[in-house]
């Protein structure tokens, strides 16, 4: 087989950042490709691929309805794949192993162009059977005892651009009617997700939600005292203000 004339893509990501931010490093890394469709589910994803035929699919894995990987079992032999996933070390050797290629959020751009250079060969042969990878990929991210994959990005929109923040630069987040701010030691940022989705979502031994409307990065609380009204106010590192304690969650700070 010849590299086809012109190559085709399709981005399948279930937030429309991410697929923005995948889509302006493809035209970094590889001009001449063209992004047929994008898709923000596996149905979609399967459903527009028998219609535009793409090459190449990038596909996240995890996605409300149909996942990556039961969407992959009815592309792979059609298309090549490239998982894009923010799962962590464990499940990234089950990569290494198989036929597949990842790419790891948030996406680099000098990841990305090895990515497209792999591709770039591998259209020179068919869609490789990758199978018995997939069943192994699932029994490897649904195995028991595995460490729960918590949340490591925030992603916040910020004009037309994507700005990607490390938990671990994070101070707080805290809600504000339709949108939730982060605040780090530079910047305050909004996104759209609520403190409900966030708890569930973040490593509980990290984050801590002392109040109705506030989740703290457990490490970056500086020290915890009593205002005049015996209120518990925490003072977090990097942040002039302080955060009020609810009495629902002074336990926390039991020898105060």
């Amino acid at each position: 087989m010849t590299v086809p004339n012109t190559v085709t893509a399709l981005i399948v990501d279930d937030e429309a950042p991410m697929r923005d931010q995948l889509r302006a490093r493809l035209r970094e890394a590889w001009p001449e490709l063209v992004i047929a469709g994008e898709a923000a589910n596996g149905v979609d994803a399967v459903s527009m691929a028998a219609q535009l035929q793409p090459d190449i699919v990038f596909l996240d894995i995890r996605m409300p309805g149909q996942s990556g990987i039961e969407a992959a079992r009815h592309l792979y032999n059609r298309c090549h794949i490239v998982f894009v996933t923010a799962y962590d070390q464990y499940a990234l050797d089950a990569f290494e192993q198989g036929a597949m290629d990842y790419l790891l959020k948030p996406v680099v751009a000098e990841r990305l162009r090895m990515t497209c250079e792999r591709l770039r060969t591998r259209l020179t042969q068919a869609p490789q059977n990758i199978g018995a990878q997939l069943e192994q990929l699932t029994r490897v991210l649904q195995g028991a005892g595995k460490k729960p994959e918590y949340l490591r990005w925030i992603q916040a929109q910020v004009g037309s651009s994507l700005r990607m923040i490390s938990t671990k630069e994070v101070l707080f987040f805290r809600s504000d009617e339709k949108y939730t701010v982060v605040q780090t030691a530079q910047a305050e940022l909004l996104i759209r997700k609520t403190l409900k989705e966030l708890e569930a979502e973040l490593d509980p031994d990290e984050f801590w939600r002392i109040h109705r409307s506030t989740l703290v990065r457990v490490d970056a609380i500086a020290e915890v005292s009593r205002d005049e009204r015996g209120r518990q106010m925490v003072k977090m590192r990097g942040f002039a203000g302080a955060l009020e304690v609810s009495r629902n969650h002074t336990h926390l700070f039991q020898q105060m």
